[in-house]
């Protein structure tokens, strides 16, 4: 199973009213290789490995996110999707959802993004066979023990393969 993971508004909290919590380097003294990764917590790297998926960086980071983001969070670099050039969708549909769907080749997927919205999940039920949950993360805190709690249950099967 796949999980693609994105990185502003899901493991980067933006947006919100009060001070961000700042994180220390996993290794003391190593330098922030981004001005805003110490937003981002080192512990959800073991948590989003132990979930048993192959991690697929889904960001517009591209490179940046194994240079910066997998030491980071501990991860080894992990693939990227390659987003193509200037292919529109319908109405309201997300510019990923499309080769998100492509890169997945029919096998079952888990996308974490804080801009999913009700048109992606209609899409992706008329378009993609392989199970498939869409889980919409709040921008201002980044992904949280509650998100996990739903993915954890999605990926063990406990949720059912229809969830969206």
């Amino acid at each position: 199973m796949l999980l693609f993971l994105d990185v502003d508004g899901t493991l980067l909290p933006f947006g919100g009213p009060g001070p961000y919590p700042e994180h220390t380097p996993p290794c003391p003294g190593a330098p922030l290789a981004h001005p805003l990764l110490g937003r981002v917590d080192p512990a959800l790297g073991p948590r989003l490995a132990g979930l048993g998926c192959a991690l697929v960086w889904a960001t517009t980071w591209m490179e940046d996110a194994n240079a910066c983001l997998s030491p980071w969070l501990g991860l080894p670099p992990l693939p990227l999707v390659d987003w193509p050039d200037g292919e529109g969708g319908p109405p309201g549909l997300h510019w990923k959802t499309r080769p998100l769907i492509e890169w997945a080749g029919g096998r079952p997927f888990v996308w974490v993004d804080d801009e999913i919205g009700e048109a992606d999940r209609r899409w992706v039920a008329e378009h993609c066979a392989a199970p498939a949950l869409l889980h919409r993360v709040d921008h201002r805190t980044g992904l949280t023990d509650a998100d996990f709690g739903v993915l954890e249950r999605w990926v063990s099967g406990r949720a059912g393969s229809a969830a969206r």
